[in-house]
């Protein structure tokens, strides 16, 4: 309350609120969040249908490869290796891990032994993934949403429905067994892996169901859960289940999702 002593008493007048600034939802702006975060695989399918008339899918998968890699990873070696308080961080694991992995993939070839492929790939599950929920975090960070069971739930919801994508898919399945079976894994009999498939669908909606509830709960709290998150959540985990049920060469499918990712 503030003193108004103008007059000839004394009056009391309600003290005019501080204005409440409107939170960004951003991680650059509107445009170019939807460009190159959200919206990217509507850019991203044209491209490649317009290069599939032109080039084998041999030829496009190399060539993402080549230049996606060189674009991707280029910058991650220029940040941990260039950037010497991050190195001090991480001194051993910067030093010592590219050498396991170095020695473990030649022992790998050395011996002509087919489960470091099986790794890859699962690593490559794994990353494309924990780079969708890393996004999922970082929207909802601009909102100040850090509750521990938003968190959680971005991270169950992104692992059950890119799992599912691959459980489901007959093509990354067919690759996945051979590979197993090739690197000398047990056989595994089809109504294990129909159970498998029905539960990695029902643990996916269920934990659908439980992220819906806790959005719209949340969505009435002071921290709110930010909503660019959501459309986000949609096109990343919808383009990964195109790019592995919906693309019938699975060359073309890892290079779809390459380029987004």
């Amino acid at each position: 309350m503030q003193h108004v002593t103008a007059f000839s008493r004394p009056q009391t007048v309600p003290a005019v609120p501080a204005a409440r600034s409107r939170p960004n939802l951003w991680i650059l702006n509107s445009w170019r969040d939807l460009i190159l975060y959200v919206g990217t695989p509507l850019l991203i399918l044209p491209v490649f249908a317009l290069a599939q008339s032109r080039w084998s899918a041999q030829d496009i998968y190399l060539f993402v490869a080549a230049f996606g890699a060189m674009g991707h990873h280029l910058p991650g070696m220029i940040r941990a290796y260039g950037d010497r308080a991050l190195f001090e961080r991480f001194r051993w694991r910067f030093i010592f891990a590219p050498l396991f992995l170095l020695v473990t993939c030649v022992a790998f070839y050395w011996w002509d032994l087919k489960g470091i492929i099986l790794v890859v790939f699962f690593w490559g599950v794994w990353h494309g993934m924990m780079q969708t929920y890393g996004f999922c975090r970082i929207y909802d960070a601009k909102t100040g949403s850090f509750a521990a069971l938003n968190r959680r739930l971005d991270f169950w919801l992104c692992a059950i429905w890119f799992a599912t994508a691959v459980v489901l898919s007959p093509m990354r399945m067919t690759d996945t067994l051979g590979l197993f079976y090739s690197s000398g894994g047990p056989f595994i009999q089809p109504w294990v892996l129909q159970v498998a498939q029905r539960g990695f669908v029902f643990f996916a909606l269920a934990v659908s169901i439980l992220f819906v509830a806790n959005f719209v709960w949340m969505s009435t709290q002071a921290k709110r859960p930010n909503p660019v998150k959501l459309a986000l959540l949609i096109t990343s985990i919808s383009f990964w289940w195109y790019c592995n049920n919906g693309v019938s060469n699975l060359l073309v499918g890892i290079a779809l999702f390459e380029v987004f990712h």
